[in-house]
């Protein structure tokens, strides 16, 4: 007591913490690579964005970069290829429906289980982050349950919890391979049913499709041979595409590749670039000179056509229908050939006698999972019925508006039997058209079947899961 018989302050006591000062919690401080890593998963789930144009956004504009960069990156796209798995893998630790949790703790659950699963972060580091994510974007209540959550995934590694969750291969193969390979199951289904196959084809198909890809670029006909882009890249040239040059992993963004800036060259898979490329190989009988690109956005395809076009004295009309899509192409084909036009595919309004018509129609785009793979995740199979109208409706189109004996050529980056054999043989069939083997424009690529399409895989091929048909009109 004091003189005024007041109780002093008690000191605190040795080995004990000295008692918490009033007032509001600091909020935790999250490291800035998981931060971006969860803001794109989220505006993907939210506003439907594509994780590759929203995480370099973010990169840029938050200025992280090195070692940070490259954990958000992996962080992203890991988790959001994962996605199935990963969601199995929490609904196996909760008595909660996955459905019913909060999607913005979910989000961060699944950062935190893909490191936990897939990466060598430290057990105490994947769990306290993710934990800290949780209380500053949904707050503390859900604190206790994403714990929860993570230290019972943490006791098991990925190999474990996938012999606990997988079906039995023996009677449900697919099932087996699409949880091994974080495809959802009707996904596995269509690359079953356009394999033929089951067992280990399929296998290695989804595994190809899980894994990251390359970066593959596209050297200008007639200004950059593809030797010479690959010297300055630091790249090899492409195996089967005379333009194509495959980067090195971790060679950095292309985009600030110096033939890239000066539009001697672009990022494009090697199996787009063979699609177009057998635009203009197939032989033709009378004119050349007017060739059509139908569904040009983004304008990829249209840049090789147009380069090809140069070379051979040719102009193509490349029509789009988004006005944002259609500057696009005007960018991509500055210096050639090409005039663009806005305007819907089906009705374009264009004259009729088109020489070489290239449709790349839209499309699920099942055959590009490895480069977008939230898409796999976005996609339902209800999709397919509503896409299958379109695709014959601007394959309709095409061949009204080639001349007789022009070819028509047919591109989507699916495998699903009803987006390309389905399409193209119901169009067929209605028109009379030709039906050209395609196989004779992608020489000494190996693997093509018996034709008359052509379908590239990533397992085979080392591309995107391409399908070429060609159709001559009678």
């Amino acid at each position: 007591m004091n003189e005024r018989g007041e109780r002093r302050p008690s000191r605190p006591q040795r080995g004990r913490p000295a008692p918490r000062k009033q007032g509001p919690r600091r909020p935790p401080e999250i490291d800035p690579a998981r931060q971006v890593a969860f803001d794109v998963l989220r505006a993907v789930r939210e506003k439907d964005a594509y994780a590759n144009l929203v995480l370099p956004q973010l990169l840029r504009e938050r200025r992280v970069s090195g070692r940070d960069a490259a954990l958000a990156t992996e962080l992203t796209y890991g988790a959001s290829r994962a996605q199935g798995l990963l969601d199995a893998v929490i609904a196996a630790c909760t008595d909660r429906p996955i459905e019913k949790t909060d999607p913005v703790v979910l989000d961060a659950l699944r950062l935190g289980v893909y490191q936990l699963l897939r990466t060598r972060i430290p057990e105490h580091a994947a769990v306290g982050s993710t934990v800290d994510l949780v209380r500053a974007e949904a707050g503390s209540w859900a604190t206790g349950f994403a714990n929860a959550i993570l230290r019972v995934v943490s006791t098991k590694d990925e190999a474990q919890w996938l012999a606990e969750l997988t079906p039995d291969e023996e009677t449900d193969p697919i099932g087996a391979y699409a949880l091994r390979t974080a495809h959802p199951r009707w996904v596995a289904r269509s690359f079953a049913e356009a394999l033929g196959d089951k067992g280990a084809e399929l296998k290695a198909a989804l595994e190809a499709d899980d894994a990251r890809p390359a970066v593959h670029l596209v050297a200008r006909p007639g200004e950059i041979s593809a030797d010479e882009l690959a010297a300055i890249t630091g790249g090899d040239p492409a195996p089967y595409s005379p333009y194509g040059v495959h980067l090195p992993a971790g060679a950095g963004d292309p985009a600030d590749a110096e033939p890239v800036r000066e539009r001697l060259a672009a990022v494009q898979d090697e199996g787009s670039q063979l699609c177009a490329i057998a635009v203009a190989k197939v032989p033709l009988k009378g004119s050349d000179e007017r060739w059509l690109d139908l569904c040009a956005g983004p304008g990829g395809k249209a840049a090789l056509l147009g380069a090809l076009a140069k070379i051979g004295g040719a102009h193509v009309d490349a029509v789009e229908k988004a006005p944002h899509r259609a500057r696009l192409i005007e960018n991509a084909t500055e210096g050639l050939p090409v005039t663009v036009h806005v305007a819907d595919g089906r009705e374009s309004g264009l004259e009729p006698g088109y020489d070489r018509i290239l449709v790349d129609a839209p499309c699920s785009g099942l055959g590009a999972l490895r480069r977008r793979p939230e898409a796999r995740w976005r996609r339902k199979p209800s999709d397919v019925a509503d896409l299958t109208k379109l695709q014959g409706e601007l394959l309709m189109a095409a061949l009204e508006l080639a001349r007789p004996g022009g070819i028509v050529t047919y591109v989507v980056c699916s495998p699903h039997l009803a987006e390309t054999e389905g399409v193209v043989g119901e169009t067929a069939r209605r028109t009379k058209s030709e039906i050209v083997d395609a196989r004779e424009f992608f020489p000494d690529v190996p693997q093509l079947g018996d034709g008359p399409y052509v379908q590239l895989w990533p397992h085979r091929h080392g591309t995107d899961a391409m399908f070429c048909a060609v159709l001559r009109k009678p």
